[in-house]
């Protein structure tokens, strides 16, 4: 499991000369990356004066960011946080610049979450304790998590709010937050002099107006932590580009779903494909009664029904998701169809009776759940027609992939801005 600390530095080169040295050497497992948000201080002196072993080495990485702008910490945090996930995180810990982790810090962290994919830590600030101000900060997240709830809230623009609402945010999303040690809590003890430095204008105040919002769980609409970048000193740029906040294959059934849902696991997405007929049913309750899906949100890619009936709610509900129409020469898509209301063919169609959502499903699509080639041909060519005709005005949303043209990886890669894998596409074109 990679560790990766990810800290924000803009005016707090002082920090760090007391902080980094310690931290490098009480956890010699993880990666640090620093994000210099357009510092004016001597930052850049410091690590090329103090540090250029570990940077050689790769245990530390130190980010640019020249964007002449105050300070915006939810953005930043974001920035620092890709960036981590690109020098290969497995988790992610936010660690502010006068924090000290204490020893082992990044172990104690690999064991509380190994194997708990459900979970995040964080600190919890008790006052009159002896514990130091300034490390409520602290959050340790899986990478999937980071990205399911779309990062940290960019609306907050100045200090506190963000990390309280990315707290609140990843509970709503089901996981289970455990308070780290109050032994690895040590900050440098500083005024509030500096605290607020970026934000004279909330000082009196110590925070910007902060309101959870009870149904808010994905945010920013993929426009995560983005920006130019350079890394370690390098002349060439890197950008941080949008990302899909969620990825939506929205082909009928019997369309090569599966060979999607596959293919987006093998890039690395938590991708949900029909899990049972209770998960398809909460999907589609929630959706329809709320305009938003816990149960959903779960996964960063969804295929298989209801997802395709649901397009243009979740269109609205998920703005900036990415869209993928399959599609299969319409005769071959209903000899599948065919054999999948056979149970001769299909071992799961008798259980479509003692299961009535199967049934519900299938009329809210056809019409009526027994199998009339005409009906269900006619329903096939009106949801192809109805998504292009939503997303004509917006190609770079949709992708269509006709499966009888051996579309695979590279239109599908391409789409998404991520590497092509080295094996084959998933041909799982189904028979049932």
């Amino acid at each position: 499991m990679n560790i990766v600390f990810c800290t924000t530095c803009k005016g707090r080169t002082e920090h760090l000369l007391k902080t980094l040295p310690k931290n490098l050497a009480d956890n010699p497992e993880a990666k640090f990356v620093i994000l210099d948000y357009n510092d004016q201080d001597t930052l850049a002196a410091f690590f090329k004066a103090n540090h250029t072993s570990d940077i050689e080495s790769g245990r530390l990485i130190v980010y640019k960011y020249k964007e002449p702008v105050r300070f915006h910490m939810a953005h930043a945090k974001n920035m620092v946080h890709r960036l981590g996930v690109m020098e290969g995180a497995d988790i992610l810990v936010n660690l502010d610049a006068d924090n000290f982790t204490g020893c082992g810090f990044a172990r104690y962290i690999s064991e509380q979450l190994a194997d708990r994919k459900d979970a995040f830590m964080w600190a919890r600030m008790v006052k009159d304790t002896g514990m130091t101000r300034g490390i409520s900060g602290r959050i340790a997240v899986t990478r999937n998590a980071f990205f399911l709830v779309g990062g940290y809230d960019e609306k907050y623009t100045t200090y506190s709010p963000d990390d309280k609402d990315f707290n609140a945010r990843l509970r709503r999303l089901g996981q289970e937050g455990l308070e780290i040690d109050p032994r690895f809590l040590l900050a440098v003890l500083h005024n509030d002099k500096i605290r607020y430095r970026e934000y004279p204008h909330v000082a009196s105040t110590a925070t910007e107006d902060f309101y959870i919002q009870q149904h808010n769980t994905v945010v920013n609409a993929g426009s995560v932590g983005c920006g130019t970048v350079w890394r370690n000193f390098a002349p060439k740029p890197i950008c941080i580009a949008p990302i899909p906040t969620r990825i939506f294959g929205i082909g009928m059934h019997k369309t090569a779903t599966t060979s999607l849902h596959t293919a987006l696991q093998t890039l690395g997405f938590l991708s949900g494909h029909w899990q049972n007929a209770h998960w398809a049913k909460a999907v589609w309750r929630e959706m329809n009664q709320t305009g938003k899906s816990p149960t959903l949100e779960k996964f960063y890619a969804l295929s298989d029904l209801p997802i395709p009936l649901l397009f243009r709610k979740l269109d609205v509900a998920y703005p900036g998701s990415k869209f993928i129409l399959t599609l299969r020469d319409e005769w071959n898509w209903l000899t599948s169809v065919r054999k999948h209301w056979n149970a001769a063919y299909n071992k799961f169609r008798c259980q479509w009776d003692d299961d009535p959502f199967s049934h519900r499903i299938h009329e809210i699509l056809y019409g009526r759940r027994d199998f009339d080639p005409s009906t269900f041909l006619a329903r096939y060519r009106r949801h192809n027609a109805e998504v292009l005709e939503y997303f004509q005005d917006r190609p770079q949303d949709l992708l269509v992939m006709d499966m009888e043209k051996k579309h695979g990886w590279k239109e599908l890669c391409d789409f998404l801005s991520v590497p092509v894998p080295v094996e084959n596409y998933p041909t799982i074109l189904p028979t049932v």
